[in-house]
């Protein structure tokens, strides 16, 4: 063997462990944006199943304060209705009356809203509309997750038989799908592009 024949063969091992290397560097960075993906998709399912268990527990609460709300409304109706009977009740016992009717309405006005403890039914209804809408927007989310980590996934599986064969094009289509894989982790997190079919 020729001196210039060794140093041919030097710089092919050379090129060829370059490209290990580089290949190698960039599974490893896919293997990061796939762990951060499948973070983002693991809290976008959470956010969703917690909003959603929120928003059914404000509307169990708000049908709760409806049924009071209407009992104590018609038990006010049922006494005015009484008290129009003339000589039915002594002026002491329509006196007592009154006072539930006024107690009664109290009721159905505080359960129609109450600011202070956000438990009327006008506060209920909104904070379970808030719940129903952040439930919608990790809905939303989900998806991306899903098909960046599927397209990540094969991206390392690429780039790992780019290494073992030493294809080079392998590695092109890895960087291809690893670089969609990214934008739709991206979109998962800020929602920029409404994909028809996922979100």
């Amino acid at each position: 063997m020729k001196a210039d024949e060794a140093g041919e063969l030097m710089d092919a091992e050379k090129s060829e462990d370059r490209f290990k290397t580089r290949t190698a560097i960039m599974i490893a960075v896919l293997a990061m944006l796939l762990a951060i993906t499948g973070l983002g998709g693991q809290n976008a399912a959470k956010e969703a199943t917690n909003n959603n268990i929120f928003a059914a527990n404000l509307y169990a609460f708000y049908q709760a304060k409806n049924i009071r709300q209407t009992s104590f409304a018609l038990a006010a109706d049922q006494f005015e209705i009484q008290m129009t009977v003339p000589g039915y009740f002594t002026p002491e016992a329509r006196a007592e009356m009154q006072k539930k009717i006024d107690a009664y309405r109290k009721n159905v006005a505080r359960y129609e809203s109450e600011p202070s403890t956000q438990e009327g039914k006008k506060e209920l209804l909104a904070r379970a509309k808030a719940a129903e809408e952040l439930r919608d927007h990790a809905l939303k989310q989900d998806p991306y997750f899903d098909y960046a980590e599927v397209l990540l996934q094969i991206a390392i599986v690429l780039a790992s038989v780019a290494i073992v064969s030493g294809i080079s094009w392998l590695v092109i289509g890895s960087a291809a799908l690893g670089i969609l894989g990214t934008l739709l982790m991206i979109n998962g997190f800020l929602l920029i592009v409404s994909i028809p079919g996922l979100g």
